[in-house]
């Protein structure tokens, strides 16, 4: 909503020291929120007067375009000559002057200067160079705006073109805050400023014979019907300035006398008005259902197809109009309009936001009529038109008619305590009474239990809560104490939040990044991870609105998301990714039941609760990885650079069990997404909670990765069940380690990680790691046989190892590495 200052001004008593920052701060304060403030004419500088046009000549030029050499009068004995290429004025005609020394909106600085063979001493001005409108079409004359001024007048005054603008948003549900009227109050509410209301006048209905008769036919489809009927309307006046001003100040363009008259007091007063061309109708107006098979070309010129439920203004021959939300082109004013009527109505707020969304038809009568309107304005904003139609269009009234289904206004009953109560703070009963007052309530107080009034144009009270709302508006928000809540006793964090934290510093220490994903995913994002038709990872909860058409069902696997998260980033230049993310995983399963219908004016039985809770689906929190391109860059000789391989995979989803306090196993499983050979099911007590390996070539290159990347996915809500949760702090060893290479050839089908786990088993009680870093097949290797080293790192907690001890380890995990694979030490 743009309020206008100058506007504003004319209903309520602003003090002159008053800026529109001011404005802004007082409104926001009472719970509108301040979008910005627009200063038109800031940076104008005059002089700028008013001119007449003495005598021009045509001149053709050389590139075909004609321009006028004028002489205009610009004071009492001030002529100056001025180029013109605009050429819908005439001699005599006064216009607007901007003479050498004047800045222009927009820093355009005007001097003396010779162009097409004269010296222009100045500038005539159009509408849209002085900001007043965005029309070009063409210079000002003053006649067409209805102004009457002495050659030589301050332009700037007379226009207005100095004026400040507050936009501020509102709300959904406060309507009344959508005109001049409603921001006025508002105002003065919160200053003790008298203001003037603009609808407080007497506004007879006077029925005639001549005039155009209504009826609300459909219940429901409005509360109030006000039809005025005017005659002898003169078509081509022109709205006056000041009223073209301010609509433009306000965000709307001048139309036409009639239009622009209905738009003003729309603005004025927050009553949505129409015009109907009064020969174009036939019959009486009704309000009432479109019915089936209506179609109504609407004033943009669309033919829409009416839904049955849509309410509509219809005569006897059918639609002429979308009601509340925009008229119909059958009835438009136009250049021979003679005779008017002026609709005003109270409609359904329900029916016109429903119409203005299935038609995707939002119009400024339509926002105003789905915050819900205030059935009292009817008669005195028609009144008003029909005065403004009368002194500027020559328009004479000859008769009104008003059909009135309003309801009584609503009573709500509140204990005088009760906003004590909700704020926190003590207040007395003559604030509650002074605020509820304010903001336009009636009050019958004669016990503690008030029965409070609400005004006809406050349709967003509907309750004590509502009530209470505006009580701590207007008293301030700054009235409710601020009390930090005691913090409850406990026992710190429980061992499976101790075990999620634990896990994801493992994860990021090992150098990935911690992400957060969207918990939807598509079909698309099953194709392009090649997951199978059969697999249960494709029977997914589907949403019945999602977000995107693209992603309109709940994740079953992290890695949906996050391939595409690792994708987004190395589109983005990160070639070296590694993203990780512990999250909930949505798995139906056919026990699932579909969730009941609950009702909504008692309170559900035990029976339909239970149901809601069996109805929702199995949600297990899952750990996973992408990890792609290098771990670490070498920055010289001796910093080798590494890349992510699916043993680093498998050895991060060991780690995770291990953290668990669980001993895992690795399986070779083929497995989606992953590459057939190098991925392992990774189990704990025979058990799979997960799987770790390297990424399918084709899954890779569709989702545009570094070559050979790898990922992990466990089970983690699986391992927190099973897991062994430490009770007692582990010993921290300060000797010095001492550390042995082994590699050991054995078969093609012994997974290295089986090595590494025979090692692991037989190192003894002085083993600290044991970690797989090379496997070798090649010339030096037999054929089906491969090598693999494995770095150990032993450690004793109270001495300094001896080679002696470390070569028995050594002598102790190859033998048993024979004996066990039949592994021969390289």
């Amino acid at each position: 909503m743009r309020i206008p200052l100058s506007w504003l001004r004319e209903y309520i008593q602003i003090p002159a020291e008053t800026s529109a920052q001011d404005i802004a701060d007082i409104l926001t304060r009472i719970g509108f929120e301040e979008e910005e403030i627009i200063s038109y004419g800031a940076d104008i500088v005059g002089p700028i007067v008013v001119g007449e046009v003495l005598e021009f000549v045509e001149e053709p030029q050389s590139n075909g375009k004609v321009i006028r050499w004028c002489q205009v009068r610009v004071g009492a004995d001030q002529i100056n000559g001025i180029v013109c290429g605009a050429r819908n004025f005439f001699v005599g005609d006064k216009v607007v002057v901007s003479l050498p020394g004047a800045v222009l909106p927009g820093g355009f600085a005007i001097a003396g200067r010779k162009t097409y063979g004269h010296v222009s001493d100045g500038m005539i001005c159009s509408a849209r160079e002085l900001m007043l409108s965005d029309d070009h079409e063409g210079i000002i004359r003053l006649s067409e705006l209805g102004i009457e001024a002495e050659v030589g007048t301050d332009a700037i005054e007379l226009l207005g073109l100095i004026d400040d603008v507050v936009d501020i948003s509102v709300l959904p549900d406060r309507g009344y805050a959508m005109s001049m009227r409603g921001i006025a109050r508002e105002i003065s509410t919160a200053t003790g400023w008298a203001w003037t209301d603009p609808a407080a006048f007497e506004a007879p209905i006077k029925n005639s014979d001549k005039a155009v008769q209504g009826s609300i036919v459909d219940a429901g489809a409005a509360s109030r019907l006000v039809l005025r009927t005017m005659d002898n309307f003169n078509p081509t006046a022109p709205s006056p300035q000041w009223m073209q001003r301010r609509l433009f100040l306000a965000g709307m363009r001048s139309i036409s006398l009639a239009v622009d008259i209905t738009n003003y007091i729309m603005i004025e007063m927050g009553q949505p008005l129409h015009a109907f061309d009064a020969d174009k109708l036939h019959g009486a107006i009704q309000v009432r259902n479109a019915g089936k098979g209506v179609v109504l070309e609407t004033l943009d010129h669309v033919q829409r197809n009416l839904d049955p439920s849509d309410i509509v203004i219809a005569d006897d021959n059918g639609a002429v109009a979308l009601a509340g939300t925009m008229g119909g082109a059958a009835t438009e004013i136009s250049e021979t309009t003679s005779r008017i009527v002026i609709e005003a109505a109270c409609f359904s707020s329900g029916n016109v936001a429903r119409t203005s969304r299935a038609h995707k038809l939002s119009s400024e009568a339509s926002r105003r009529f789905e915050r819900g309107m205030d059935n009292e304005l009817g008669p005195s904003a028609s009144a008003r038109a029909s005065a403004l139609l009368t002194e500027f269009g020559g328009a004479h009234e000859v008769g009104a008619i008003e059909v009135d289904r309003r309801e009584s206004l609503r009573v709500i009953e509140m204990n005088v305590n009760f906003p004590s109560k909700v704020i926190g703070t003590p207040l007395t009963d003559e604030e509650v009474r002074h605020a509820l007052i304010a903001v336009g309530c009636t009050i019958d107080d004669a016990k503690s239990d008030w029965k409070v009034t609400v005004p006809s144009w406050r349709t967003d009270i509907v309750g004590k809560a509502d009530l209470v709302e505006e009580v701590i508006r207007i008293v301030g928000y700054e009235r409710i104490p601020t009390v930090v809540p005691t913090a409850p006793s406990g026992l710190g964090l429980t061992p499976a939040q101790r075990l999620r934290r634990r896990v994801s510093h493992l994860v990021a220490q090992a150098g990935a990044v911690e992400v957060l994903s969207y918990p939807f995913m598509g079909a698309a994002d099953l194709d392009a991870l090649r997951i199978p038709l059969d697999d249960p990872r494709r029977k997914a909860v589907s949403l019945a609105n999602p977000i995107s058409a693209e992603s309109p069902m709940m994740r079953t696997t992290l890695l949906a998301p996050l391939m595409a998260t690792a994708r987004r980033n190395v589109g983005r230049g990160h070639t070296d990714v590694a993203v990780y993310e512990m999250g909930l995983v949505v798995l139906p399963t056919s026990e699932t039941l579909s969730a009941p219908q609950l009702p909504i004016d008692k309170r559900p039985t035990d029976e339909q609760l239970n149901q809601l809770n069996e109805s929702v689906p199995f949600q297990p929190e899952y750990v996973a990885a992408v990890l792609g391109g290098l771990i670490q860059r070498g920055e010289s000789v001796l910093t080798l650079s590494k890349t992510w391989s699916w043993s680093d995979a498998i050895g991060l989803a060991l780690r995770i069990v291990e953290t668990a306090g669980l001993t895992a196993e690795t399986v070779s499983m083929e497995r989606e997404p992953w590459h057939p050979g190098r991925v392992a099911a990774i189990s704990v007590d025979g058990n799979v909670v997960g799987f770790a390996g390297e990424l399918h070539p084709r899954v890779v290159e569709g989702y545009g990765l570094p070559a050979r990347s790898c990922a992990l996915e466990l089970d983690f809500s699986a391992l927190s069940a099973m897991a062994q949760h430490i009770t007692s702090a582990t010993l921290l060893r300060s000797l010095p380690k001492a550390t042995f290479d082994v590699a050991l050839v054995v078969p093609q089908s012994v997974p290295a990680a089986v090595v590494r786990e025979v090692i692991e088993r037989n190192a003894g009680e002085l083993l600290e790691s044991a970690e797989i870093f090379d496997v070798y097949t090649g010339a030096q290797v037999a054929e089906s046989f491969k090598s693999v080293a494995v770095a150990v790192t032993l450690r004793a907690a109270d001495r300094t190892l001896t080679d002696a001890e470390i070569g028995a380890v050594r002598e102790q995990v190859v033998q048993a590495a024979s004996d066990t694979l039949g592994a021969v030490l390289r």
